[in-house]
């Protein structure tokens, strides 16, 4: 099999390594097949795109709607690199499956409009399909029921999508909530990698990032320990299984 390729751009290390690892876990992928590209630090790899199965753009303290003269270094960097890597995703039709950060660039990129009238605090959520989300064979491949639950916690969210793009999932608060663009171009603004813990454990890290209030955290961690959401996950094993090649 061609490997799938993970972008990261989170810059501590603890934090992307748990991410990597719950990448690993939701897609069943061993990691020989899965190349890891953190573009907060390092160009994205110098290899043919041809030569992957599929690419998996994964959540980011970053908020790319953000004016440029606010973002770091880091930042500047990984969203130069993503782009690029976009340019070559829709030029060669690969597979492109984008959370969180990844429905802000892949919407940028497409002509979305991105930015903070539909930002939700974390928390998980009730998100229902489309009628076109219904149809979608990888929403298909995944076994998502109409309604099911979804892990949110973002700043930024898609206001306005262009013609071409298909909205597949919507949520009460924030109207596009996973979209496509093509046959293979995919975005979610819930978080598929990430289970209740592992959401938990990651606010936790970003506590002081305006994503909640520092003080309610005890009362929100203890309300989401009361929540399943094991189905969202899906995707990403769905994601694999339908575009392995």
């Amino acid at each position: 099999m061609k490997p799938f390729v993970l972008i990261a751009t989170r810059p501590e290390d603890q934090v992307a390594e748990t991410e990597l690892a719950s990448v690993l876990e939701f897609t069943g992928l061993d990691p020989a097949d899965l190349i890891w590209a953190r573009l907060d630090r390092d160009p994205f790899p110098d290899l043919p795109l041809d030569e992957v199965s599929g690419i998996i753009l994964a959540g980011s303290p970053f908020t790319v709607s953000d004016p440029v003269e606010s973002k770091s270094p880091q930042q500047v960097r990984a969203e130069r690199e993503i782009f690029r890597v976009l340019d070559q995703v829709i030029e060669h039709d690969i597979p492109f499956l984008g959370a969180c950060y990844g429905i802000g660039t892949l919407g940028t990129h497409q002509g979305a409009v991105i930015d903070r009238t539909h930002g939700e605090p974390i928390g998980a959520i009730g998100v229902t399909l489309t009628e076109e989300g219904a149809r979608d064979p990888l929403i298909q491949e995944a076994g998502l029921p109409r309604t099911f639950t979804g892990l949110v916690g973002h700043k930024e969210a898609v206001t306005s999508l262009p013609d071409h793009a298909t909205v597949l999932v919507t949520g009460e608060n924030c109207p596009v909530e996973m979209f496509r663009v093509g046959t293979r171009q995919y975005a979610t603004q819930f978080h598929p990698e990430m289970d209740v813990p592992a959401l938990i454990e990651r606010a936790r890290h970003y506590r002081e990032h305006g994503y909640f209030a520092p003080e309610q955290m005890d009362e929100i961690f203890a309300a989401l320990s009361e929540q399943t959401a094991d189905q969202a996950p899906r995707l990403l094993r769905a994601f694999v299984t339908h575009f392995a090649r």
